[in-house]
């Protein structure tokens, strides 16, 4: 069974073997969570990012997917991509596509025997998802995964934090 914790914390910072970057579909860094991780991995993460083979035009991972890249001068050992939806109301397959999001992170932490994750509040930011429910959704994934992990819900701030504790308590 997974141990899961909500912690207000700076994901760049979390010493565990894997974060997860709320990435965009190019890889190529942006604001928020992304540009945070971009800026402490260093100028190597970029590097590695743009080998990742694109899938389309300008998309090395479509939303709901994962890649995975060293860490580099992070202290987690590797970073997994993953693009969240941008909230459209609802009714465009958001959840699920959140959801698949939280599954092919875990995959890909098992893949390389990771025993800690941190996750930040994918699609919360700039993708607009509404936070009680991508929370949930997060939680209720990691738990049904049963990946075995310790996992970090990295919040960036207590309001963010106090709706993890509550879908952890539930």
């Amino acid at each position: 069974m997974a141990s899961l914790h909500a912690r207000h914390c700076d994901i760049t910072r979390c010493e565990v073997d894997v974060v997860v970057n709320a990435a965009n579909p190019s890889l190529l860094g942006g604001g928020g969570v992304d540009g945070a991780i971009h800026r402490a991995a260093g100028p190597e993460l970029l590097d590695a990012c743009r080998r990742v083979p694109e899938v389309a035009p300008g998309v090395r991972c479509p939303t709901g997917e994962a890649r995975i890249t060293p860490g580099f001068a992070l202290p987690a050992r590797h970073v997994i991509h993953t693009v969240g939806p941008i909230w459209r109301g609802g009714r465009a397959g958001e959840a699920a596509l959140l959801a698949a999001c939280y599954q092919a992170s875990l995959a890909l932490a098992r893949r390389v025997d990771a025993r800690s994750i941190a996750f930040p509040a994918i699609s919360c930011g700039v993708y607009g998802y509404p936070a009680d429910a991508a929370v949930r959704i997060a939680v209720t994934t990691v738990r049904a995964a049963d990946a075995g992990l310790d996992v970090v819900f990295c919040c960036h701030d207590e309001a963010m934090r106090a709706r993890y504790i509550a879908a952890l308590e539930h």
